[in-house]
């Protein structure tokens, strides 16, 4: 019998590697900068980086997150996307054994890179969504729930988005919710299937409520019509719903 602590190792290492590429892009992507082409460099001064600047999570504290060049701050996202995303693959690993593992994990970084973008441009690639999407059709070959069940989930969790937003934008004459919102909780319901997205929009709900009540106790309170990240909610509650859901299948 395979260690169980093999997976779990594996795609927590596989994690920070992909962690590293995937910071790139939430770096890069938004100021219209090119995330395939080029070598590695400092944000700042443009250097090229070595190899050895280029192990993920190691590099960042040995240069205690500055860049030995010009002494700028190294981009906190870096190291938070590729913890994150060591600590997604380690926890997928732990809820189950090999291809399914392996699927979880791919979903968590996915969810993660999302939320990082929305979060800091309110901005959720049409690109990366329909990576999403696709890995949730596709792996409902060897995880659960049943294609039936993730059919109706991507359905009906675009179309629930879709109809208050169109309800919004009637009522108040303007947008109130981004155009990739629905299509992150149609993806997330190819994932998921539909009977989890009722619990994800609560768990979303929930810590959006928490974040505005952090923010007024730290006297920043929001405006009327400040707008919160709504997919980076919904990816915040999406990845642990996936982990009970697999913890818990027969």
């Amino acid at each position: 019998m395979a260690d169980p602590l093999v997976w779990p190792a594996l795609l927590g290492v596989l994690g920070a590697i992909v962690g590293s590429f995937l910071a790139t892009i939430a770096v890069r992507w938004p100021a219209g900068r090119s995330v395939l082409t080029g070598r590695s460099a400092c944000d700042s001064c443009g250097r090229t980086l070595a190899a050895h600047e280029l192990v993920p999570l190691v590099s960042g504290a040995v240069a205690r997150g500055k860049c030995r060049s010009c002494g700028a701050a190294i981009d906190q996202r870096h190291l938070l996307v590729e913890a994150g995303c060591a600590a997604i693959g380690v926890a997928a690993g732990l809820a189950a054994p090999g291809w399914q593992a392996a699927a979880g994990a791919v979903f968590g970084w996915l969810l993660l890179v999302l939320a990082m973008l929305d979060a800091s441009d309110f901005w959720l690639p049409d690109e990366l969504v329909a990576a999403l999407a696709l890995g949730g059709a596709a792996s409902a070959w060897w995880c659960p729930p049943d294609v039936v069940e993730r059919a109706i989930g991507g359905v009906a969790g675009f179309a629930l988005l879709w109809l208050v937003a169109v309800g919004y934008r009637r009522w108040r004459g303007r947008d109130g919710m981004g155009g990739g919102d629905p299509k992150l909780l149609g993806a997330i319901g190819l994932w998921l299937g539909w009977r989890l997205l009722p619990a994800v929009l609560l768990v979303a709900g929930l810590v959006g409520l928490g974040w505005v009540a952090f923010q007024h106790l730290r006297g920043r309170g929001l405006a009327r019509d400040d707008a919160l990240p709504l997919g980076t909610l919904l990816a915040i509650a999406a990845y642990p719903a996936w982990l009970v859901m697999i913890v818990s299948a027969p």
